[in-house]
């Protein structure tokens, strides 16, 4: 009953939080983005243009977002940067596209704002590609900071 009270948090249970959220997002990202993807492939582009730009390239972008940054999200490469054209794009749908509509119009693209806000923060965790890679990125840095290891190590 204690630890349902407690402040403290864990790094596993962030970690398992992170992946979960990882997931689940860019699931269902990708059921808005593959219907768009197909759109665009069909050249059949019926697309609200925005700030500027033709309905293609407003198309386009969106697609590049919710399809191509939800699969680099799902697998947690680069979920920080790929975080950003969502977070973006959902910006926009919230003030651009349905700027004048109700809340309830609103309300998909402010739900999904919320953990590409988180993943923009705290990463995609240890459960990822991203660790993986800085994992092998920091060991080779301290191999080669090792003095021991050093070409130049002279006795």
């Amino acid at each position: 009953m204690k630890k349902l009270f407690t402040t403290q948090v864990q790094s596993s249970h962030t970690d398992m939080a992170l992946l979960i959220t990882r997931i689940a997002v860019a699931s269902l990202m990708l059921t808005h983005g593959l219907p768009k993807l197909a759109m665009l492939a069909e050249g059949n582009i019926q697309f609200l243009p925005v700030m500027g730009m033709s309905a293609g390239l407003s198309l386009t972008l969106v697609v590049f977002a919710e399809v191509f940054c939800s699969l680099f999200i799902l697998i947690g490469l680069g979920t920080r940067l790929a975080s950003l054209p969502l977070l973006l794009t959902m910006l926009v749908a919230i003030f651009l596209v349905h700027g004048a509509d109700p809340l309830a119009k609103k309300e998909l693209a402010i739900l999904y704002t919320i953990p590409y806000f988180i993943l923009l923060v705290a990463g995609s965790g240890r459960y990822s590609l991203d660790h993986l890679l800085a994992g092998s990125r920091t060991k080779k840095a301290a191999e080669i900071d090792d003095p021991t290891l050093s070409i130049y190590n002279i006795q």
